[in-house]
């Protein structure tokens, strides 16, 4: 099977569909941005507050409907630091459950591989009792930092693509 790109930020140069939502909308106090890299890539930076209920900073991106039958992992090249982060897919835009998979990051590069079975159904931070993720269509993909502590961050993310 093919490789399916869901986003190049290296390749590309329009971002518009990609924003940042952080826990103001619960009336939290984090902040963050995206900007450029000098090599073009994505940093994704900020710092997460627990004042005011708060505690998470987020990156999301929507887009039309993709086919992803026969995929069977996400494969995302990024830069960390050293923190933990969630990476989310919703199959519908309209879905209140997202489905996440933490990880890990290291302070260099590297490549995380999301097995998109082992996705398991959240919403607002708490587990569902749902199944794993099993669609066949995705409209977003998130990445978020929360971690229940006060914390700068920096994500440095180049593509994010299925195999």
């Amino acid at each position: 099977m093919f490789k399916l790109l869901l986003f190049d930020f290296s390749k590309t140069e329009d971002w518009s569909d990609w924003e940042t939502v952080n826990d103001g909308v619960m009336g939290g106090n984090s902040g963050s941005n995206l900007e450029s890299s000098t090599g073009g890539n994505a940093i994704f930076r900020g710092s997460v507050s627990l004042e005011n209920n708060g505690g998470f900073a987020s990156l999301r991106y929507q887009f039309a409907p993709k086919d992803i039958q026969g995929y069977k992992k996400a494969f995302i090249l990024l830069k960390g630091d050293g923190k933990t982060y969630k990476f989310r897919m919703k199959s519908s835009i309209n879905d209140k459950a997202s489905y996440t998979y933490t990880f890990e990051t290291t302070v260099g590069w590297q490549t995380v591989e999301v097995p998109l079975k082992e996705m398991e159904p959240v919403f607002r931070g708490e587990k569902l009792e749902l199944p794993n993720f099993s669609a066949d269509m995705i409209e977003e993909i998130r990445f978020l930092i929360a971690n229940k502590k006060a914390e700068d961050f920096r994500l440095e993310i180049n593509k994010i693509e299925l195999k």
